[in-house]
C-alpha cells in the first residue's frame, strides 16, 4: 500500500508536524466561529428558508455538536499520536471549541441570549481565543519542519 502525502503538508510546507495541529485548530476555530455567526444571522433574518435545526420540536443548540465533536477530538487523541492525525484532530479540535464557545454567553446564563447584549461575551470571547491563540503562534514561530518530521511519525514510543 502507497503512502500518499497529507493535504495539510501540501498547504502549510515548512511547518512542523506538531505545530500544524495547532495552525489548524486556530484556522478551524476562526473559520467556524465566523461561518456560525453568518448562518446565524441568516437564520435570525429568516432568508432564504434557512431555520433551526430541531428533533421532535426542541431545538438543538450548536454547542451540543461542539461538545460531541470535543469528546470525539479528545478520544482520538488518546488513542492516534501520528502527525497526519494530529492535523485532523487540530482542526477538529478547533470547530468544535469554537461551535462551543460561539455559544458561551447562553451556557453560563442558561438562557438563549444568542441575539441579546449579554450574547456579546460570546463574540468577545471568540475574539479573544482567535487574538490571543494567533499571537501566540505569531509570537513562537515553531521550528521548521526537518526531513525527520514526516506526516507519517509517531511522537511516543508507544508507536
Amino acid at each position: 500500500m502507497t503512502s500518499h502525502p497529507s493535504p495539510w503538508l501540501r498547504l502549510l510546507p515548512g511547518i512542523s508536524p506538531k505545530r500544524r495541529g495547532f495552525i489548524l485548530a486556530w484556522w478551524g476555530f476562526a473559520l467556524t466561529f465566523g461561518g456560525m455567526r453568518l448562518l446565524t444571522w441568516l437564520i435570525h433574518i429568516d432568508a432564504a428558508g434557512i431555520g433551526d435545526m430541531q428533533a421532535g420540536g426542541v431545538h438543538i443548540h450548536h454547542y451540543v455538536w461542539g461538545i460531541l465533536l470535543l469528546a470525539g477530538v479528545g478520544a482520538a487523541g488518546l488513542a492516534e499520536r501520528s502527525a497526519r492525525a494530529r492535523a485532523w484532530i487540530g482542526l477538529a479540535y478547533g470547530v468544535g471549541l469554537a461551535l462551543v464557545v460561539d455559544e458561551a454567553a447562553l451556557l453560563i446564563s442558561l438562557e438563549d441570549v444568542y441575539w441579546d447584549t449579554q450574547g456579546g461575551f460570546s463574540i468577545a470571547l471568540a475574539i479573544a481565543v482567535i487574538a490571543v491563540a494567533g499571537s501566540v503562534l505569531a509570537v513562537t514561530r515553531g521550528r521548521r519542519a526537518s526531513r525527520n518530521d514526516t506526516d507519517d511519525d509517531v511522537d511516543d514510543e508507544d508507536g
